[in-house]
């Protein structure tokens, strides 16, 4: 089972702020983890606002490295003592018929696009170096990784699978536990 590439490359970011938003929602993440991240237990996917996916890098500053999936079935998840990733998180997204979706990082000053047929998605966050990048946060070498994966499910409340980095503990403690 091989899924299709939406992305993969080095995204400069600033604020740690990395964005996935659909054309015809008309929302934009604006900072309010309160809304973003409600009625959810993780907090560095925030999906609780329809037609935007709000992902906390750990990198202030600098590039970090994402690559986006689409798989045809849910991926096969790793053993939770395979170390490979570090933190994995689960969330729900859907996109409507007819939507665009977009990337982009702070103020969009990188962006594209992903091309995300119209359906409903799990989204599996995984990220590695979570905490190499927050204490190098203006290192000039890549040192944090994440992986996007998605594929057609029902809508499901959020899931932490996995948290082995002191970053991704951090946000779950202050953006998540809101439910």
């Amino acid at each position: 089972m091989t899924p299709i590439v939406l992305l993969d490359q080095v995204v400069h970011t600033n604020y740690g702020q990395f964005t996935l938003e659909w054309d015809s929602s008309g929302t934009t993440w604006d900072g309010d983890a309160d809304r973003f991240f409600a009625g959810q237990l993780n907090g560095w996917i925030g999906a609780a606002v329809e037609g935007v996916v709000v992902v906390v890098l750990a990198r202030y500053g600098g590039g970090s490295a994402l690559r986006a999936e689409l798989w045809p079935q849910e991926p096969q998840q790793e053993a939770p003592t395979d170390a490979a990733w570090e933190d994995s998180v689960e969330v729900s997204v859907t996109v409507s018929a007819g939507d665009s979706v977009g990337w982009g990082t702070w103020s969009w000053a990188d962006s594209g696009t992903l091309d995300l047929p119209a359906g409903s998605y799990r989204l599996r966050a995984s990220a590695r170096g979570r905490d190499a990048g927050q204490a190098g946060e203006f290192d000039p070498d890549v040192v944090d990784f994440y992986l996007l994966q998605f594929w057609l499910a029902p809508p499901a409340p959020d899931a932490v699978l996995r948290t082995a980095s002191a970053d991704a503990a951090y946000w779950n403690k202050e953006w998540g536990s809101r439910r």
